[in-house]
């Protein structure tokens, strides 16, 4: 079985999608993943390719130019100041450019709100055969690989799955043998990335720091990439890869090709030693 990789948003953040897609193709990824539900940060791009129809075109021509698929969507955050009821047009128009996958996000520690709005995003989904990847972030409301599978126990949707960043989860001190421990069915997608060994405090400014805009690419820092992968089926990988300092120095497209470069180098480390 060939790996298969997408190129994440965050990894290139604040690029036209087309240009996304253009760089993921020429880098030689399979997918990309792409952002049409803003985040409502200060001075956003916005891609909200639902919305703007001429952008849907732009990326739907892109997409078949560049030979090059649509697997996700982002983000799909359970917060009380939004309603997921308006992602639903992000969907409808991901699935019609062929996106496969939504990621999501819980941001309450309301557990039985974060039940409730979750399941409503997996009926959501489901209406465009979307499969729903739960993702839990160190700093979240769902920050472990115990709260995201009880939210998915919880829920029981049949479109709903987890979704495992490797920092997020090094972070959270996940092990390689707890991912061995989940039933393999309930996997989606993965986000790979490397990172410092060291695992800062909530209050520590790297916390966040580092997910945002100091990944690191895999091989090259401290997490045990290898035991978490082996730990996991060999799913289609989304390689989330933001850094600021490689993203200034390579440019977009010379980094979006590293992260491919090394994630590919790792992958054949590990699986020709388990040969």
């Amino acid at each position: 079985m060939t790996r298969k990789f997408s190129l994440a948003y965050l990894t290139v953040p604040g690029t036209h999608p087309v240009d996304q897609i253009r760089i993921a193709a020429e880098a030689g990824y399979d997918f990309v993943s792409l952002r049409p539900i803003p985040m409502h940060l200060p001075n956003e791009p916005l891609f909200q390719f639902d919305l703007d129809r001429q952008l849907f075109k732009d990326i739907r021509n892109a997409l078949d130019q560049y030979n090059i698929k649509l697997m996700d969507i982002e983000l799909a955050r359970v917060r009380e100041d939004l309603k997921v009821e308006d992602y639903e047009s992000a969907f409808a128009a991901g699935a019609e450019l062929g996106a496969t996958d939504v990621l999501s996000s819980i941001w309450t520690k309301d557990k039985e709100y974060a039940f409730k709005e979750f399941a409503k995003i997996c009926d959501l989904a489901a209406k465009y055969n979307l499969k729903v990847n739960l993702e839990f972030v160190t700093f979240s409301g769902v920050p472990g690989l115990e709260g995201a599978l009880e939210v998915l126990d919880k829920v029981d949707r049949p479109n709903a799955y987890l979704m495992v960043d490797t920092l997020h989860a090094h972070r959270s001190s996940v092990s390689p043998g707890d991912l061995a421990k989940v039933d393999r069915k309930k996997f989606g997608f993965i986000h790979l990335c490397d990172g410092p060994a060291e695992i800062p405090s909530l209050e520590d400014p790297s916390m966040i720091g580092v997910a945002r805009e100091g990944r690191l690419y895999a091989g090259e820092g401290g997490i045990d990439l290898k035991g978490m992968l082996l730990a996991m089926p060999e799913n289609p990988i989304s390689i989330e890869l933001p850094n600021s300092k490689e993203m200034e120095v390579r440019g977009p497209a010379g980094h979006a090709s590293r992260c491919l470069v090394t994630a590919k180098e790792l992958l054949a480390q590990i699986y020709q030693k388990e040969d």
